[in-house]
């Protein structure tokens, strides 16, 4: 893997972007399948205590950034201004809430060897991220080269401490090959153990993997079963051999998340700082989901946000997930990562 990092046009640091016209429409969310009680309710703004999902029915959960077309994100929106349909069945919204709300979050970095003359500026990216995040994110670190390896000390899954993260993104020396399926499936795990409903990683890489157990198709399928909205950023050359793109692409989209390649080293904290606004900056909408059968399915999601005094709005949206069969939870789904 090469030692440099990326160049491109693209001033949002975006510029690897086969395939996709940036400025269309773009709806972010993440999906979230919950148990919830019969008797639900909608929170149109965000009070002093922790948005909290409690059990009894199956809930989507659905984790949504809008965006004007020109830029700048799109508040004061209701659940009026949003339609869900699922298969192409319109679908009641029945949970709703907007503002800052905290989130389990976790900072997945690349730590092979290509990584070394890398190393400083993606520590400070990732301090930037944690400084511009809500104070009250529960935040976990995981490097990973030929293993995966948490960052924080032993007994401590998650802390917002920036002297502990701080510790934990430069705790080890850039070597090695890299495992990058093994880490984000081990990272999706322990974002289950966080307190927050809402869970996000932060994936730093070239996108290369030589040496993981699970491959591609098991980690697509592990994250669309997933709660988690996933962002990827990009640090490669034009002429790096293990440089994949098209990955980091695809593990972002399939996430609802969003895929970013700075055009150089120097852009590496901005676009961080980026992302941890993005994530501050969304709406909770939930719905019941219906069982047409007793199997496991996959279902088909179309989200439509529209007000007419805003003018065209942006969208990314998650576009399916996996409905487990009645009566199978989200826990006996989840296979032990390797």
């Amino acid at each position: 893997m090469s030692g440099r990092a990326s160049f491109s046009n693209d001033p949002m640091g975006r510029g690897y972007c086969p395939g996709r016209r940036w400025g269309q429409p773009l709806l972010a969310f993440s999906l979230l399948l919950l148990p919830l009680p019969s008797r639900v309710v909608s929170q149109e703004k965000p009070s002093g205590r922790e948005f909290k999902i409690s059990t009894d029915v199956e809930l989507v959960l659905l984790d949504v950034s809008v965006k004007l077309a020109k830029g700048g994100y799109v508040s004061g929106l209701t659940k009026e201004n949003f339609q869900i349909y699922e298969n192409g069945a319109p679908q009641k919204i029945t949970e709703f809430a907007s503002g800052d709300i905290p989130v389990a979050v976790g900072l997945v970095f690349d730590d092979s060897g290509s990584m070394q003359p890398k190393r400083d500026e993606v520590i400070n990216a990732g301090l930037a991220f944690v400084g511009a995040s809500n104070p009250q994110d529960q935040i976990f670190v995981v490097n990973f080269n030929d293993k995966v390896r948490r960052g924080l000390p032993e007994g401590v899954p998650f802390t917002g401490d920036i002297k502990l993260l701080r510790s934990a993104l430069s705790r080890d020396v850039p070597q090695g090959q890299t495992a990058l399926y093994d880490a984000i499936a081990f990272s999706l795990r322990h974002l289950d153990s966080g307190r927050r409903d809402k869970k996000t990683l932060v994936v730093v890489s070239d996108g290369g993997d030589n040496v993981s157990k699970n491959t591609l198709k098991e980690l697509m399928q592990i994250i669309q079963e997933s709660r988690a909205t996933i962002y990827t950023v990009g640090i490669f050359t034009p002429d790096d051999p293990d440089r994949n793109p098209r990955v980091l692409e695809r593990i972002a989209g399939v996430s609802g998340g969003e895929s970013f390649f700075p055009n150089g080293l120097g852009q590496v904290v901005p676009v961080c700082r980026q992302i941890a606004k993005d994530i501050r900056n969304r709406y909770t909408i939930g719905y019941t989901p219906v069982h047409s059968s007793n199997k496991t399915a996959l279902r088909k999601i179309h989200v439509v946000a529209t007000a007419p005094d805003r003018g065209k709005l942006v969208v990314r949206t998650r576009t399916s997930y996996w409905l487990p069969a009645r009566g199978i939870s989200a826990a006996d789904r989840s296979a032990p990562v390797q």
